[in-house]
Order: C-alpha cells, then sequence, then structure tokens
C-alpha cells in the first residue's frame, strides 16, 4: 500500500466536476459535539452522584465508558461511510446522539445513565470521523492539513469552555440541564447535516465483514499509516495524561488553590490553538513532513526539559506551564499534519483510516493516562511519560516516512 499524497480521494479523481463545498465551520460543530459532551459532564459529576445515589466509581464510568465509546465508534463509522457515504451514516450518528442524550437526561438511576452515556459516544463520535473524512474527501493533501488545522482551532475550544458551561449550567439549573443541553446540541447538528450538509464520499464496495477486516488489516500491516498513526497519538493525545494528572501536581504536590488548575490547563489549550495558527501560516511553504517532524520535535524537548528538571526535584508552577505550553504547540502542528499524512496512505479507504487513526490515538491517550498516575510522584510520573512520548512519536515518524513512497 502506497501514499497517494498528491491527489484528491478517489471520490472525485479524473471528474472535471470539483468536488462539492462543505462549509469549514459546519463540520467543526460534528466534532465539536462529540469531544465537548465528554468535557460538559465532569463538573456535575458529584451533584448526579448524589442525585442517584452513587458512588464515585459509578459516575466515574460515565466518563470512562464515553472514551471508550468513542475509541470503539470510530472503528465502525469509519467503514460504513466508505461504503454508504459519508452524509447518511453521520445522520445516523447524530440520530443516536440525540436519542441517548434525552435518555440521559432522564435516566431514572446511575447505570442507565452509563448506558445511555455509552451510546451518547457511539453517536457522537461520527462527527469525530467523518469531519475529517470530509476534509480529506473535498482538498489535496496540504489543502487538507491547513483545513485540518483551521479546524483543529474551533474544536479545541471544547475543553477550554466545557467544564465552565456545565459547571454554570449544572450550579443553576441543576446536572439534568447539562443534558438536556446536549440533546438539543444533537437536533441542531441533525437539521443543519440534513439541509446544509452535501454527500463527499462515494460508495465504493459492498461493505461486509470480510471486507471490513481486509481494510484494517491492511492499514495495521502498513507501516507508514501505523507510523503516523501511533506518532499521531504519541504528539497529541499524550497531553490527557498531564491534563488527569494535572490536579494532583498542582494541588498536592505544589499545594496552589484548586480554582487555579482550570487556568492551567488553559494554557494547554492556547498552545494547540497557536500550534493550529501556526501550521495554517506555513502550510503552504514547508513540506508536511518537515512540519510534522519539527512540531513534534518541539514537544519532545520541552518534554525532556521537563523530565530533567522534575528529576532534579525542581518543582514549580511557572516552568511547568511554560514547558507544557511548549509541549502543546508542537501537538498543535504535529497533529494535523500527522491526521492528514495517516489518511492519504490509501485514497480508497479514507473513511477506515480516519477511524482507525482516531481509536489509536484515542487508545495512546488512555494508556498515558494510565501510565502517569503510577508512582508517588505525579509529576514525575507524567514526565517520564511525556518525554517517552515525544521519543516515540520521533521514533514513529521516521518509521512513516522511510515506508512512503516518492511522488
Amino acid at each position: 500500500m502506497t501514499a497517494g499524497t498528491s491527489a484528491l480521494p478517489q471520490s472525485f479523481a479524473g471528474e472535471d466536476t470539483p468536488p462539492p463545498h462543505v462549509p469549514l465551520w459546519l463540520l467543526a460543530l460534528f466534532t465539536f459535539s462529540g469531544t465537548l459532551a465528554m468535557h460538559i459532564f465532569v463538573p456535575a459529576l458529584a451533584m448526579a452522584g448524589r442525585d442517584l445515589n452513587a458512588g464515585n466509581g459509578a459516575m466515574q464510568m460515565t466518563v470512562s465508558l464515553y472514551i471508550i465509546g468513542l475509541a470503539v465508534g470510530q472503528l465502525i463509522y469509519g467503514p460504513l461511510s466508505d461504503r454508504y457515504g459519508r452524509r447518511r451514516v453521520l445522520m445516523a450518528g447524530l440520530a443516536i446522539y440525540t436519542v441517548a442524550g434525552l435518555a440521559a437526561a432522564l435516566a431514572p438511576q446511575v447505570y442507565a445513565l452509563i448506558a445511555a452515556r455509552l451510546f451518547q459516544a457511539l453517536g457522537g463520535c461520527a462527527g469525530l470521523v467523518l469531519g475529517r473524512a470530509m476534509v480529506r474527501d473535498t482538498a489535496a493533501p496540504s489543502e487538507a492539513a491547513k483545513r485540518l488545522a483551521l479546524m483543529n482551532l474551533m474544536v479545541t475550544v471544547a475543553p477550554g469552555i466545557a467544564p465552565i458551561v456545565g459547571g454554570a449550567l449544572a450550579a443553576s439549573l441543576g446536572w439534568r440541564a447539562v443534558l438536556f443541553v446536549l440533546c438539543l446540541l444533537g437536533v441542531v447538528n441533525f437539521v443543519f447535516a440534513w439541509r446544509l450538509l452535501p454527500e463527499t464520499g462515494v460508495a465504493v464496495a459492498r461493505i461486509t465483514a470480510a471486507t471490513l477486516l481486509r481494510h484494517y488489516r491492511q492499514l495495521l500491516a502498513s507501516r507508514v499509516f501505523l507510523g503516523y498513526a501511533i506518532g499521531g497519538g504519541c504528539a497529541t493525545t499524550s497531553m490527557f495524561a498531564f491534563v488527569a494528572s494535572a490536579p494532583f501536581i498542582f494541588v498536592d504536590q505544589l499545594h496552589r488553590p484548586a480554582d487555579e488548575v482550570g487556568l492551567y490547563l488553559a494554557v494547554l489549550v492556547s498552545g494547540v490553538w497557536l500550534g493550529s495558527v501556526v501550521t495554517t501560516r506555513l502550510i503552504s511553504r514547508v513540506p508536511l513532513e518537515r512540519l510534522l517532524v519539527g512540531g513534534n520535535a518541539l514537544s519532545a524537548v520541552a518534554a525532556l526539559v521537563l523530565l530533567a528538571m522534575v528529576s532534579l526535584g525542581h518543582v514549580a508552577v511557572a516552568p511547568i506551564v511554560v514547558l507544557m505550553f511548549f509541549y502543546t504547540l508542537g501537538a498543535g502542528v504535529a497533529g494535523p499534519t500527522a491526521l492528514t499524512l495517516a489518511v492519504s496512505v490509501n485514497p480508497y479507504v479514507i473513511g477506515s483510516a480516519s477511524g482507525l487513526y482516531g481509536s489509536i490515538q484515542m487508545a495512546v491517550g488512555a494508556l498515558c493516562t494510565a501510565l502517569a498516575g503510577l508512582g508517588p510522584s505525579p509529576a514525575l510520573a507524567t514526565a517520564l511519560v511525556l518525554a517517552g512520548s515525544g521519543v516515540i512519536g520521533q521514533l514513529s515518524f521516521w518509521v512513516a516516512s522511510r515506508g512512503r513512497t516518492p511522488g
């Protein structure tokens, strides 16, 4: 399997008709909705637990199973969209997201809420997969990377504002109001998809279990795809390790007030945002491979400096925040370029590639988060995870570049 990085996908290759125009804000909204539902409910967990007479562990499952749903669902939507087209599959996912949001808002007990949240994730991840695939459907790789970076700018708003909005809704209207808002968002998205979204893909083959397995087997057998996918996960979702550890680092180790943690995490969002801005400026002048490696190198260096500083016992708020800013700045550059190169490996299965890439990303993020929770020092464990991710990311990108066919 060779990289097809110089032309549009099969859907529009060789045709005189230009690919359909899809508003980028619309794709960003679909993508934004899936991740928003993960972050916005966190501030309401304690309130919901008291109302449903559920323990912290059970309430935490409403978040952890949501992440699992995002990972698993992405493996399904990509191949289905390659067979049936992007628009119909996306609308089906949005319908599931909406109905599950209503079920979650009306859940009478915690296990019903957990199940509804799982289905909400399975519906919401349709936007994550198909938003990316639609960008790649309608643009050549260099332009796709630029559009993905712009979309990333919009989507990174979610983790920044979601906890604030969720907390305000829960405090003023109750925890169920958060879930009703997500249900309403699903209705709005479905109407927008129905009225504004054109079809960007072409049904290429009858999908069967054997076909699905063959697509994934081909992608997993490609060291080019695996290099970009694993490296992309190391470059981006590895930051989940810091997000999960931040309260323990700043509050427990550094004795800062709990309400400051949100401000420090906002720095991460600003780093990703600025990195995406840089990518949109450089994408037409710098080769994708160089931009990818350079962005991740910045993250790796920042993580290695952080590891050295923590190992020597110099743990302080300012240097940690500054170094994490540079880490996420590099992630903002590497993320859209890694994704563009990964889904361009085989233009015949862009949807499958997008879904598998996203699932691998989530798996890497979950692994990094789990590893950061080991050991007595959250700062040291997190620094080790981030430094290791930076190095593994560079090695993965090197493997991918060695396997590409020139041209």
